[in-house]
């Protein structure tokens, strides 16, 4: 019998899901004995177009899976069948363990092009190992984190659901995915593991095909009703303004079954929304809401609010469940500093900030952040808030500081209050915000 393909990387598989030259880079630094300390951070150099600032996420994530990383004995052994590593490197990491320090900016800080998201202090074969792993887990949720937190922008306080689970790029960005939808501050995901897990309220109703099962539209919407009090219908299979209709029919011979919500699907949104509107209104149903999907982006909800469409809740599917217009970020993984000495990367449009870092966020008195400073570790210096956090210690985790990361949903809807408004519109182009170099760090990066 052909052996089934297991759907998710189990835990003693983790390990190897790096690049070869991860390996093989450990592998030589074993070999020349080199054991000092190291320090990588993790940043992006350029800012997508489309973005004015990003959403750090994924990396409270990623530090609890780093902590617990292991090479089981399956994973030493396919790692022996390809024969590019000694026994002896495949028995040291066979007692392998982080040992390091992971710091960390909160989840759902906002963050600009050279600011480390985080940074990883390890003997330097211990945290080259990370490089790999770091930057998948990082990447993906601070993008879609990013993208979902404009559509809740855009929304102003209405609620937006993720409707984008069939078109995401595999079953892990689907359920990691929920977890930045979260942080961002959306209301709901019709993905039900997704959301249970990442304790985030699941949402949906039907298909269409649920009303085309049916011979008749009335009595799929009145079964359903019947099934489900308090339901949404989706009223835009056939003619839209006559499901309206149908579902105010099945309310005055129905009350009890008490339909929440209408769904609108396709068409002209702004319009049906309007036309929708007065018939509940007119029929004494002000109750029930209005939410829309079909091909939403914050660009389309931004519009359909200033035309004044009367759409309570937006279904938003494709667009941010694969970042569509921003599906990458720069992000780097760079040795910064190795045996106390600064390290810097020279190479045209990929120089990096030397040595450890701590990434200030200044206010005013009114408490509105009005710049930024990347500064070395250690330097004294008077530039607001710290923000990078030591998330393992040792190789431990920091219970109190993951406990912040339930707190992430509230660091970004007051951090966004607290930016200047250029960081909030929603069209392309850069931002005045200020991101400095201390003066110790400037010294630094003008010497190596």
């Amino acid at each position: 019998m052909k052996e089934s393909i297991p759907l998710q990387i189990e835990d003693g598989e983790l390990a190897l899901l790096t690049d070869l030259y991860q390996l093989t880079m450990t592998q030589a630094y074993w070999k020349e004995a080199m054991h000092e300390r190291a320090t990588f951070s993790l940043f992006f150099r350029k800012m997508p177009s489309t973005r004015r600032f990003m959403l750090a996420c994924g990396q409270q994530h990623a530090a609890e899976l780093l902590s617990r990383l292991r090479f089981g004995e399956k994973a030493l052994e396919r790692l022996a069948d390809t024969g590019k590593f000694e026994q002896g490197f495949l028995d040291w990491l066979r007692d392998w363990r982080f040992t390091g320090d992971i710091w960390t900016v909160p989840e759902g800080t906002p963050v600009f092009a050279n600011e480390p998201l985080l940074e990883v202090d390890a003997p330097i074969a211990e945290a080259q190992l990370l490089e790999s792993l770091v930057m998948n887990l990082v990447q993906l949720e601070t993008v879609l984190a990013s993208k979902a937190v404009r559509l809740v922008m855009a929304a102003q306080g209405r609620p937006v659901v993720d409707f984008g689970m069939r078109r995401m790029h595999g079953v892990d960005a689907a359920v990691r995915g929920v977890r930045a939808y979260r942080t961002a501050g959306l209301a709901g995901t019709s993905n039900v593991l997704g959301g249970l897990r990442h304790d985030l309220a699941i949402n949906g109703t039907m298909a269409h095909s649920y009303i085309l099962a049916h011979d008749d539209e009335t009595e799929a919407f009145r079964a359903f009703a019947r099934h489900y009090p308090g339901t949404t219908l989706l009223v835009d299979t056939h003619d839209t303004l006559e499901g309206v209709r149908k579902v105010i029919e099945i309310m005055r011979e129905e009350p009890e079954v008490g339909v929440k919500s209408i769904r609108l699907d396709s068409g002209d949104l702004g319009e049906l929304a309007k036309s929708a509107r007065t018939l509940l209104d007119e029929a004494g149903h002000d109750d029930i809401t209005i939410v829309a999907s079909s091909g939403l982006d914050e660009h389309k909800i931004a519009a359909l609010i200033e035309d004044g469409a009367p759409i309570d809740a937006f279904g938003v599917g494709t667009q941010m469940g694969v970042s569509a217009d921003a599906p990458v970020i720069d992000l780097s993984y760079k040795l910064v500093e190795y045996a106390g000495t600064p390290r810097v990367k020279h190479s045209p449009g990929k120089i990096n900030l030397p040595c450890r870092k701590q990434l200030y966020r200044r206010q005013d008195e009114h408490g509105r952040f009005v710049g930024d400073v990347i500064a070395l570790r250690d330097e004294e210096i008077d530039a607001g808030e710290p923000l990078l956090r030591p998330l393992v210690r040792a190789g431990k985790l920091d219970d109190d500081e993951m406990a912040r990361a339930d707190d992430a949903r509230e660091r970004v809807s007051d951090a966004l209050e607290r930016f200047p408004e250029d960081i909030r519109h929603l069209a392309e182009g850069g931002s005045d915000y200020p991101v400095e170099l201390s003066p110790g760090l400037d010294r630094l990066q003008s010497k190596t």
